[in-house]
């Protein structure tokens, strides 16, 4: 319970995040990259100004073996870029750049983004149920 309870905090507090730096407006991501036209840097302050936090959590991870309540923490990322993550960021990327969203922004629009919101929200859904399947078929001719 007490995972679920930090859980919906931890999601309110970076939703309200994103609402208050302006980050669910897509006007402002597809501005941050329109590098000739109207750019707009605040996606730049924003990514910033989190690198802090997450700086500092690592730093506090890296002495625990367990999370505060008690489960154990993910074993740290690869740190080498293989072809399925430079894929996966592209299309995140492309994605990102077309509508103006990314997982955060997109749930984040449910309440207020309308059609066009929900349709991407969808979409970004199917994508992940996909992706394991997609996987699995994709790894023979990796190899």
């Amino acid at each position: 319970m007490a995972r679920l309870v930090f859980a919906a905090l931890s999601g309110g507090l970076f939703g309200f995040g994103l609402l208050l730096s302006g980050m669910t407006d897509t006007r402002r991501v597809i501005g941050w990259l329109d590098l000739f036209g109207g750019w707009d840097p605040t996606l730049a302050f924003v990514m910033g100004g989190a690198m802090i936090p997450v700086a500092m959590a690592w730093a506090v991870a890296r002495r625990r073996r367990v999370a505060f309540l008690g489960s154990p923490l993910p074993a740290r990322p690869e740190q080498r870029i293989t072809p399925s993550l430079a894929a996966g960021s592209a299309l995140f990327g492309i994605g990102w750049g077309l509508a103006g969203f990314c997982p955060g922004p997109a749930m984040a629009s449910i309440s207020f983004g309308g059609v066009a919101g929900l349709v991407f929200l969808l979409a970004m859904v199917a994508g992940m149920f996909i992706t394991g399947p997609m996987r699995a078929r994709l790894a023979p001719l990796s190899s």
